[in-house]
C-alpha cells in the first residue's frame, strides 16, 4: 500500500487539489464552470510547478481510470430509455461520422507524406476513442512504437483545441440545443474525457447525451479493428490488395473487446431501469461521478505538454488540426441530414 500511494499519490493529490480549487472559482464564475478553470489550472500546472516525473503515474490514473469508474457511476442515473432515446439515427450518425473520419485521415495523411501505417493510427484515434483506440489497433497494423506515441500526442492536441472550441460553435450553431450539440461533442471529440470536459462547459443534459454518442463510438471499436485487420498495411501495396498485411511475415491477431467500463455502464443502466438502484443511490452516484470527472479534467490539463507539442513539428500538428477541421464538417452536415431538426 505504501509503495503504491508513493507511485500514485503526488499526482493524484495535485489534480484533487486543481479540482476542488477549480470548484471554489466555479462558486463564484458559475457561468464557466469548475471544467474549464480545472483544465485550465492543470495545464498551467503541469507546465511550470508541476512538471515532474513524480507525478506521472498519478495523473495518468486520475485522467483515465477515474473517468472509468465516472462512466460506470454515470449508468446508476440513466434509464434504458434514455439511451434507446438515440434511436436508429443516432447509429447511423455515428457510423458514418467515424467511416469518413477514418477515411479522410487516410487521405490527407497520404497527401502530407505519412506512413500507411501512421495514417491508420490517425484515422482511428479521431474516429473512435484517442489513445486507447490507438493502443488497440497498434498491434493489428504492426505498428511501431514512434508511429504510436506521435499519433497519440497529435490526437490528443486536435482533441484539446476542439474541446474548447466545440461549445462556442455549438452555441452559434444550434443555441445548445440538447440533441444536436450532443451529437456534435459526443460524435467528434477524440477522447471520453474530452467530450465529459466539453460538454461540461455547455451543461446540463448535454453531458449524459454526449456521453451516449461516445460510447456508441467506443462499442464500434471492435469492428474498426476488425476492418484494419483486413487491409494490406505494407508501402506501395493497395489497401485492400492480397499478401501480407503487416508486411513482417506475421500474422495479426485481433484482440479488441468491449471494454469493462462500458458493460459496467449498461449493467448500472439496466439496474437503476428496473430498481434495483433506488434514486437516493442514484443521486449519490451522481455526485461521485461528477467529482471524479472534475479530477480527472485537472490530469488532462496537467498531460497537455508544450514541449510534446512542439517536438512534433508543424507538419503533424497541421495533419491532426486538418483532419479535426474535417470531422467537424462532416458532424455539422450529418447532423443535419440523419439527427434532423
Amino acid at each position: 500500500m505504501k509503495q503504491v500511494f508513493k507511485q500514485y499519490g503526488p499526482g493524484f493529490l495535485v489534480c484533487l487539489v486543481i479540482a476542488l480549487a477549480a470548484q471554489g472559482i466555479a462558486k463564484l464564475l458559475p457561468s464557466i464552470g469548475a471544467a474549464l478553470f480545472a483544465i485550465a489550472i492543470g495545464i498551467v500546472c503541469g507546465n511550470t510547478i508541476c512538471n515532474r516525473p513524480s507525478y506521472d503515474a498519478g495523473t495518468k490514473f486520475s485522467e483515465r481510470n477515474l473517468l472509468e469508474y465516472s462512466i460506470i457511476l454515470t449508468g446508476a442515473t440513466l434509464m434504458l430509455r434514455d439511451i434507446l432515446a438515440l434511436g436508429w439515427q443516432g447509429l447511423v450518425f455515428i457510423a458514418c461520422q467515424m467511416t469518413l473520419t477514418v477515411t479522410v485521415a487516410y487521405w490527407i495523411g497520404k497527401a502530407l507524406g505519412f506512413g500507411k501505417k501512421f495514417r491508420l493510427l490517425m484515422g482511428a484515434g479521431n474516429a473512435v476513442c484517442g489513445s486507447s483506440a490507438i493502443a488497440t489497433v497498434s498491434p493489428v497494423v504492426g505498428a511501431d512504437s514512434k508511429d504510436k506515441g506521435i499519433s497519440i500526442t497529435i490526437v490528443n492536441v486536435t482533441g484539446t483545441l476542439l474541446m474548447v472550441t466545440l461549445p462556442i460553435l455549438t452555441g452559434v450553431l444550434y443555441q445548445h440545443e440538447v440533441l444536436h450539440t450532443a451529437a456534435m461533442i459526443g460524435g467528434t471529440l477524440q477522447s471520453i474525457g474530452q467530450v465529459i470536459a466539453s460538454a461540461q462547459l455547455v451543461g446540463g443534459a448535454v453531458v449524459e447525451t454526449a456521453t451516449l454518442f461516445k460510447i456508441i463510438r467506443i462499442v464500434f471499436i471492435v469492428l474498426v479493428a476488425l476492418a484494419f485487420s483486413r487491409m494490406n498495411v505494407e508501402e506501395g501495396q493497395p489497401l485492400f490488395a492480397p499478401g501480407t498485411p503487416r508486411g513482417d511475415g506475421g500474422e495479426r491477431k485481433v484482440q479488441a473487446g468491449i471494454p469493462y467500463f462500458i458493460v459496467g455502464f449498461f449493467l448500472m443502466a439496466v439496474l437503476h431501469s428496473v430498481g434495483v438502484i433506488p434514486e437516493g443511490v442514484s443521486r449519490v452516484a451522481k455526485a461521485v461521478s461528477q467529482q471524479f470527472e472534475v479530477i480527472a479534467l485537472a490530469a488532462i490539463g496537467m498531460r497537455v505538454k508544450f514541449r510534446d507539442l512542439a517536438a512534433e513539428g508543424p507538419k503533424a500538428l497541421v495533419y491532426g488540426v486538418s483532419v479535426g477541421a474535417c470531422q467537424v464538417l462532416f458532424a455539422v452536415v450529418l447532423i443535419r441530414v440523419v439527427v434532423g431538426s
